[in-house]
């Protein structure tokens, strides 16, 4: 017999009981807000099933979260294989073309065992974050919290659809916050700001489920497996909650650009002493017709400011790409052989 059998209620067994109640409670909560996504695929001959995960309904009159990998089918690279920080081939593209690829609609299951066909009014591959709308109503929300506020070992509960198996659950803590996944949208490569890592058993339709905390706030969506006891999920914080936002109002997020393929170098000596760092994003390619080649940049230049902060790696650039930085100049500052030379960038659109 073990030590909690023989001693009910110790310390230890009241520690275990109520870990128990915080993943019951929050199971019983969210698990009515989950749904099991069957998603279809319109061909020549009719609709064929492209796929299967989760989501998370949002708000009571249909609109669910999900991820944008479940709905729009897996991202593919440009023809020659390479990828850009952001592509101005993309930026061309147009409205329409991105309409017309890869768009998918199907069924969304809830526990209740109601079954309502949704449709995709916005998806954004390079948050991997996706809003659907489900016909009819009466859904129970889930409330969003805040990826922010979270702290290594803090429990965190996974519910989502694993290989079809609605309504599970599994629980873990939080093992690592502000990791980066890179997500790619045609020839455009983009990385994942502060993404959650969990031990939280994820599956292969646990993509677009709830990661919740112990209050049953959503604090992320179940993104990708990278490994046993290794998840990642796309945190919801203010960053996020704008990308929900304009999924839902205009069915796509606006970001700006400037045409430059690169990543990081280090710095040479005098270049170290003088900034105090040890590294900047080498340019390794400048895009035809971009802002960067009509500012001025060139292969091989190092990047070493941006807007007056530090540009050590992409993502130094590319937080700073929102839609705000759309047709307004971009002081940026380069280390072009032993010389440091400032210029102004004019960031476009991307249109994926």
């Amino acid at each position: 017999m073990s030590a909690l059998a023989e001693h009910p209620d110790s310390a230890e067994a009241q520690a275990l009981d109520a870990y128990s109640r915080i993943v019951v409670d929050v199971a019983e909560r969210l698990a009515p807000s989950v749904a099991n996504l069957r998603v279809l695929r319109r061909t020549r001959v009719g609709n064929v099933p492209a796929g299967a995960g989760s989501a998370v309904a949002l708000t009571p009159d249909g609109f669910l979260l999900t991820s944008a990998h479940v709905v729009m089918g897996p991202a593919r690279p440009g023809r020659d294989g390479r990828h850009q920080l952001d592509d101005a081939r993309a930026a061309r593209s147009g409205e329409a073309g991105r309409r017309a690829r890869g768009w998918r609609a199907g069924r969304a299951a809830f526990p209740d065992g109601r079954e309502l066909t949704f449709t995709v009014i916005g998806g954004d591959r390079l948050s991997d974050l996706a809003v659907l709308r489900a016909e009819g109503g009466d859904l129970l929300p889930a409330e969003l919290g805040e990826a922010e506020s979270l702290r290594v070992g803090q429990l965190v509960v996974a519910i989502g659809n694993p290989h079809g198996f609605a309504g599970s659950v599994t629980a873990g803590v939080v093992s690592a916050v502000g990791r980066s996944l890179p997500a790619r949208s045609g020839r455009t490569v983009r990385y994942i700001d502060n993404v959650i890592q969990t031990d939280a058993a994820l599956n292969p339709g646990n993509s677009g489920g709830a990661l919740v905390d112990s209050r049953g706030r959503v604090v992320g969506v179940n993104t990708a497996v990278a490994g046993v006891g290794l998840g990642l999920a796309v945190p919801i914080n203010q960053a996020t909650r704008q990308i929900i936002a304009a999924l839902m109002r205009d069915g796509r997020v606006r970001r700006a650009y400037i045409g430059i393929a690169g990543g990081p170098r280090p710095l040479p000596p005098h270049a170290r002493a003088r900034l105090g760092r040890t590294s900047g994003l080498e340019v390794v390619e400048v895009m035809p017709d971009s802002p960067a080649q009509r500012g001025g940049l060139r292969a091989e230049d190092l990047l070493v400011e941006s807007a007056g902060e530090p540009v050590e790696r992409a993502d130094d650039v590319q937080k700073l790409m929102n839609e705000a930085a759309i047709g307004r100049p971009l002081a940026v500052r380069v280390l072009r052989g032993e010389r440091f030379i400032e210029t102004e960038l004019l960031p476009a659109e991307l249109v994926d």
